[in-house]
């Protein structure tokens, strides 16, 4: 059964749904791993009512990161802002669905993060975070507050 996740982990490597980037985002944030280099910008389209409509990411980094960001981005559109901020760690964990060592486990939730990040910025209009936890979290140039 493994084989069938990580296959589908090299697919979404190698072909990434919502790869791209949104003219005019609601919210955005790049996030970067600095222990492996792993970056990763998320940009959500919201409508009146707080839904994502649209959304996308760029980057560039590991297998495990930039799948576990395709993987997340199909996974949060048509839902709302409240209930992406109930996703947790699991969440993206069991939609990679192979067991990810310790030493992965940053590259994993890497997305999870920067989404979580582009929320908190947008609610509070913060010009820019402090790293956490080894996963440093940046506002892209060119995007306002």
């Amino acid at each position: 059964m493994d084989d069938l996740y990580r296959d589908e982990i090299l697919e979404h490597y190698r072909q990434p749904h919502n790869f791209g980037s949104l003219d005019a985002p609601d919210a955005s944030w790049e996030g970067s791993n600095p222990l492996c280099g792993d970056r990763i910008t998320m940009m959500l389209g919201l409508d009146e009512d707080g839904i994502v409509r649209d959304v996308a990411f760029s980057g560039r980094g590991c297998a495990i990161s930039q799948a576990s960001a395709s993987l997340l981005t199909d996974e949060i559109k048509g839902h709302s802002v409240e209930e992406i901020r109930a996703l947790g760690s699991q969440d993206v964990l069991d939609l990679l669905g192979i067991e990810i060592s310790p030493a992965r486990l940053k590259c994993a939730l890497l997305s999870l993060d920067t989404l979580q990040r582009a929320l908190d910025a947008r609610a509070g209009g913060q010009a820019g975070a402090a790293p956490s936890g080894g996963v440093s979290a940046e506002r892209p140039s060119g995007i306002p507050a």
